[in-house]
């Protein structure tokens, strides 16, 4: 049986980025996924590029939201409509490398553990590499307090287990739910490969 895993998408004026973004879900070695893409009322040329794809992928889905609520709320909002046994996030502007979803399963499978996150490259705006994020085999709620070393975008979590997690409308909302999991876990483990692209931006 091959569980399905939700992958949750914020989207604002990403234009530029989108599209490499979806296209690394298709790519996907694991076929059994939904991509819930949230648009928090994009002014570029965001919504007809989803809408291309809504067309292409029936796994692929999107929320507008009717007035900007920003990367938390529209997470939520994602988050609640997710069917999948599993929740992974891809921001709009990030890419994945094909085996990950596959990877990340097996691996959580094999391990018995209800979270887990791998290592990830950042690259610029262009795509370029910039440098490697390499990430520790385990870490427990101590470990996260002392440092945020879990990128989002390689974050994956058991909903059978642990139930939907929401983010909360603070700062540094995401650093924030990883310490609610661990709180409820004795530990997390990761994968020490890169199966990850974090997009580095230095113009606004």
């Amino acid at each position: 049986m091959y569980p399905l895993i939700s992958i949750i998408t914020p989207s604002y004026n990403t234009e530029k980025f989108i599209e490499d973004s979806i296209e690394s879900v298709l790519s996907q070695s694991y076929i059994h996924w939904e991509m819930i893409i949230v648009d928090d009322c994009s002014t570029d040329n965001t919504m007809p590029i989803i809408e291309k794809y809504l067309k292409k992928d029936s796994r692929i889905k999107c929320i507008k939201n009717t007035k900007n609520l920003g990367v938390a709320q529209s997470r939520n909002k994602a988050i609640k409509s997710a069917k999948g046994s599993y929740i992974a996030f891809l921001d709009a502007d990030d890419i994945w490398l094909a085996q990950k979803l596959e990877k990340q399963r097996s691996f959580m499978q094999e391990r018995e553990v209800f979270m887990s996150y791998t290592a990830y490259d950042t690259i610029d705006e262009t795509g370029r590499y910039i440098s490697s994020f390499n990430v520790k085999k385990r870490l427990n709620y101590h470990d996260l307090l002392k440092t945020s070393s879990i990128g989002t975008l390689t974050m994956m979590y058991d909903v059978k287990q642990l139930g939907k997690l929401y983010f909360e409308r603070i700062g540094h909302e995401d650093y924030v739910l990883k310490l609610q999991i661990l709180k409820k876990i004795d530990y997390t483990e990761g994968i020490t490969e890169a199966l990850a692209k974090y997009r580095i931006h230095t113009t606004t």
